[in-house]
C-alpha cells in the first residue's frame, strides 16, 4: 500500500510539469467603463451596450465538441465604479416556448434553458463565482472551487432581469464589486459564459470545453480584458441582523410548548478585495430546509451536506481538505446539540498564488446533556504551484471550555481536546486531463496515546474517451477526528476505476460504454475485510435522458455486530463473512418534457445467504414556471433467515414548489420513513423582498405513522435583512 502511494505521487510530481500556458489565452472580451447609468430591466438600449464588444460564434460542448454552435448567443460586458455588468441575447434556434423546472433560485443546471457566467477573478484556474439565470428569470449564483466545481449554497447581493420574445430571451444583471473577492491592480480575468439550450439539447460555450469536462472548467476560460484595473470597490462593510420568533412542542414526551424570541447578527468585512471576515453573534438557522431522508442499510455514519450561509463561502478551504470518507473538518459537527454563542471566519486570497482560511466558533455548555462549552478552531493554508496545483496545510483544534473552565462530568471515553493537523497536494494540470491528490493527517486526542495516522493518495485520467483512477488509503485503528467525518478507521484500501466512452455518428445517442469499479478494504494485518466490485454499462441519449446497468459481486467480513435491516436490532456475529451477487438498473427520462421520470432497481443477495429487492423512483409535473409536483418513492424488501425473517418498508416523499416570482417561494414536502416510523412535514416560505434579505415562516411536524399521533411540532418566522454601510 505505502509502494502504491509512493507510485501515486511520483506520477503526480510528473504530470504536474506538463501543460504549463493557459490553453483559451486567445480567448480575449475587451470590457470599457461607461459613465452612463445603466438600468437593469431587460432591454438593450443604453448606450454602453451599443459600443461594446460582443463574444459570439460560441462552440459546441455537447453533444459534439468539434463545431460552432447552432444556437447564436450575444454576450456584452461594462462597468462602472460600483458593478460589473453584463447582457446576454440568447436567440433562438427552434421555434417553441422555452424550458424550465420553476423560478427557483440555482436552478438544476440541466433541466432549464439557461445562460451561466464563470469567471475566475484572480486567473488562477482554480477559484471563483458563477452568475446567470434561466429562461424564465430564475437565478443562479455559486463560488467557484477545485477548478470547476460550484457550490450553489452561496448567495449574495445582485439584481439581475429576463425578457422573453418570440425569437429570444435576454439576461441582464449588475454585480456588486462588494459581492465578489478580486485582486486590484490586475488587468485581465478568467472568463466564460455558458449555454444551455433544452429544444435543441445543446450545451455550448464561448471558449470552447471538451465535452468530457463541465462548461464551468476554469482551465478553458477566455480572458476579460479591463481597460483599466477594476476599480475599488471601497468601504465593504455589510450588516446581517435577523429576528425570529417561533414555537416548538415536544408532544410525545408530554412537555409544554416552548416559545422562541431571539436576535442576532452576521457581519461581513472587507479586509480587502480579496479577503474577507465574516462574524456572527447568536447565529440561527431555523430557515434551513430540513434533510432529506434516505434508506440506511450502512454499517456506517451517513454524509449529509452543508446547508447554513455561514460555512459556505471559501468552504473548500476548511472541508475539502481529504476525501469525502476522510474529512478532518466537517461544519455540521459545529452545534450539533449545543446553540453557538459566536464566530468569527477570516477567507480569501492572500494574494494570486496565497489563500488562507481561519475560523472559530463557541458553543454553549448544555448541563441537562452533560456538554462543555466547546472551541471549534480551523486554520487552513493553500500554496498555488505549477499553473493549476497547489499545496495546503490544516490545523483543526476542538478543545473544551476554553473561556470557561471544562465541567466535570465524569464520562468515560471523554476528551477535552481533540485535534487534527495535515498536509496535502492538489494536482490539476492544465488541460485538466489529469487530476489528482495526495495528504497525510496527523491526530491528536488526550485519551489517544501517540495520535492517530491518515494518508492517501489518488491520480485520475480523462480524456475524450478513456478515463480512469487508481486511490489507495490508509487509516489508523487510532485516528480520531471528531470535528470532521472519518466513518471508519483501521483500514487500508484501494479503488481503481476504468472506463470508455464511445461517441457514435447517432441521431438517438450521444455516448455509451463499460466502466469496471472495485474497492478493496484490508485490516491493519492485511487480512481482507470487504471487496465491491461491479462492472457497469452506461448509456446517454441525444435527449438528454440516461440508462445504465451493472452487475456486482460484494464480499463482507463483519469487524462489528451488525443488524442488516437496521431495524430490529437482531445481529449478525462480529468476524462472519458475507458475499453476494446482485443486479441492477437505473434510467432518467429527458429534462425537456413537462413530465418527467426515473427510476432505478437492485436485486440480488444480501447478508446471511438473503436477498434484497429494491426499487426507488420518482415522478414529476411542472406548470412552468410556477408550480411543480414531485413524487419519489423507495421500497425495500429484504429477506432473511430467523429471527428477521422478511422485512419491508417503504420511504415515500411527495414535494411540491409554488414559485409565484422569482422572490417569493413556497416549498412542501413529505417523508414517509417506514424504517424509522416517522413522517416528516415541512413547509417553508420565503419572501426575498430585497437582494438577499429575506422573510421565512417555516412550519415542521414529525408524527408516528400508526396511530397517527404527533410526536412534535414547530414554527418559526425569521427576518434577515441586509444592510450595506
Amino acid at each position: 500500500m505505502k509502494r502504491a502511494i509512493i507510485l501515486v505521487l511520483v506520477l503526480l510530481s510528473i504530470t504536474s510539469t506538463v501543460y504549463a500556458q493557459k490553453i483559451n489565452s486567445s480567448y480575449r472580451l475587451n470590457i470599457h467603463k461607461t459613465e452612463e447609468p445603466i438600468e437593469i430591466d431587460g432591454l438593450m438600449n443604453e448606450e454602453a451596450w451599443r459600443v461594446a464588444d460582443v463574444a459570439s460564434e460560441f462552440f459546441m460542448i455537447t453533444p459534439m465538441d468539434t463545431s460552432y454552435s447552432q444556437v447564436k448567443t450575444d454576450v456584452r460586458m461594462a462597468y462602472d465604479d460600483k458593478n460589473l455588468y453584463i447582457i446576454v441575447i440568447n436567440h433562438h434556434a427552434v421555434e417553441g416556448p422555452y424550458m424550465v423546472e420553476s423560478l427557483r433560485r440555482d436552478f438544476n443546471f440541466g433541466k432549464n434553458d439557461n445562460f451561466l457566467l464563470f469567471m475566475d477573478p484572480f486567473d488562477d484556474q482554480l477559484n471563483g463565482f458563477s452568475f446567470g439565470a434561466n429562461a424564465a428569470g430564475a437565478q443562479w449564483d455559486g463560488i467557484m472551487y477545485d477548478g470547476g466545481r460550484v457550490d450553489l449554497s452561496w448567495d449574495n447581493k445582485w439584481v439581475s432581469k429576463v425578457k422573453n420574445y418570440e425569437d429570444k430571451w435576454i439576461f441582464e444583471a449588475a454585480i456588486p464589486f462588494k459581492s465578489i473577492r478580486y485582486k486590484i491592480g490586475i488587468t485581465e480575468w478568467g472568463i466564460n459564459f455558458s449555454r444551455m439550450d433544452l429544444k435543441t439539447t445543446e450545451k455550448s460555450g464561448w471558449a470552447p470545453v471538451p465535452r468530457q469536462f463541465p462548461s464551468a472548467s476554469l482551465a478553458y476560460t477566455g480572458i476579460l480584458v479591463w481597460d483599466n484595473p477594476p476599480p475599488v470597490a471601497g468601504p465593504n462593510i455589510s450588516i446581517i441582523p435577523y429576528a425570529v420568533g417561533g414555537r416548538t412542542r415536544d408532544v410525545q414526551a408530554g412537555e409544554n410548548a416552548v416559545y422562541r424570541r431571539d436576535f442576532g447578527m452576521d457581519a461581513k468585512i472587507g479586509l480587502s478585495s480579496s479577503i474577507n471576515l465574516d462574524l456572527t453573534v447568536n447565529p440561527d438557522f431555523s430557515q434551513v430546509e430540513v434533510d432529506k431522508q434516505i434508506t440506511n442499510l450502512d454499517r456506517f455514519e451517513l454524509f449529509f451536506p452543508e446547508r447554513r450561509q455561514f460555512f459556505l463561502e471559501n468552504a473548500d478551504l476548511f472541508g475539502n481538505f481529504g476525501y469525502e470518507s476522510i474529512r478532518p473538518f466537517f461544519s455540521r459537527r459545529i452545534g450539533l446539540n449545543a446553540p453557538i454563542q459566536a464566530g468569527a471566519r477570516l477567507s480569501g486570497r492572500i494574494n494570486k498564488d496565497w489563500r488562507i482560511g481561519a475560523m472559530t466558533m463557541q458553543t454553549a455548555a448544555v448541563e441537562e446533556k452533560e456538554i462543555d462549552a466547546q472551541n471549534y478552531s480551523v486554520i487552513s493554508l493553500q500554496r498555488r504551484v505549477f499553473s493549476r496545483s497547489n499545496i495546503g496545510a490544516i490545523f483543526v483544534n476542538r478543545q473544551a471550555g476554553l473561556f470557561n473552565a471544562p465541567i466535570d462530568f465524569d464520562k468515560p471515553g471523554y476528551a477535552a481536546y481533540d485535534r487534527n493537523i495535515g498536509l496535502e497536494y492538489n494536482l490539476a494540470s492544465s488541460n485538466n486531463l489529469w487530476t489528482g491528490k495526495a495528504f497525510v493527517l496527523k491526530s491528536l486526542n488526550q485519551n489517544v496515546n501517540n495520535g492517530g495516522l491518515a494518508y492517501a493518495a489518488n491520480l485520475r485520467y480523462t480524456s475524450g474517451n478513456l478515463y480512469w483512477n487508481l486511490q489507495a488509503e490508509h487509516v489508523s485503528e487510532n485516528f480520531t477526528a471528531e470535528v470532521g467525518y472519518v466513518p471508519r478507521v483501521g483500514f487500508y484500501k484501494a479503488h481503481p476505476v476504468v472506463g470508455y466512452l464511445f461517441f457514435p455518428k447517432s441521431k438517438k445517442i450521444l455516448s455509451h460504454g463499460p466502466e469496471l469499479n472495485a474497492k478493496w478494504f484490508f485490516d491493519t494485518k492485511w487480512d481482507k475485510t470487504d471487496n465491491e466490485s461491479y462492472a457497469l454499462y452506461k448509456i446517454r441519449f441525444r435527449s438528454q435522458s440516461n440508462l445504465a446497468t451493472w452487475f456486482a459481486h460484494d464480499y463482507v467480513k463483519l469487524l462489528q455486530p451488525f443488524d442488516p435491516t437496521n431495524v430490529t436490532g437482531d445481529t449478525l456475529a462480529r468476524g462472519t463473512e458475507h458475499r453476494w451477487l446482485s443486479w441492477g438498473a437505473e434510467y432518467t427520462s429527458k429534462p425537456q418534457s413537462v413530465f418527467t421520470y426515473a427510476f432505478s432497481t437492485r436485486l440480488g443477495g444480501y447478508y446471511a445467504n438473503g436477498e434484497r429487492y429494491n426499487v426507488v423512483g420518482e415522478m414529476g409535473y411542472r406548470f412552468q414556471p410556477y408550480f411543480s409536483i414531485t413524487m419519489t418513492a423507495n421500497y425495500n424488501e429484504i429477506h432473511l433467515p430467523e429471527p428477521w425473517n422478511v422485512t419491508r418498508f417503504w420511504l415515500v416523499g411527495p414535494r411540491l414548489d409554488l414559485t409565484l416570482t422569482n422572490t417569493f417561494f413556497i416549498t412542501s414536502f413529505v417523508q414517509y420513513n417506514e424504517q424509522i416510523e416517522n413522517i416528516n412535514i415541512n413547509t417553508r416560505l420565503q419572501w426575498r423582498f430585497k437582494p438577499a434579505s429575506d422573510i421565512f415562516l417555516v412550519f415542521t411536524d414529525n408524527y408516528l405513522p400508526a396511530p397517527f399521533n404527533v410526536k412534535d411540532r414547530s414554527v418559526a418566522l425569521k427576518f434577515t435583512y441586509w444592510w450595506n454601510i
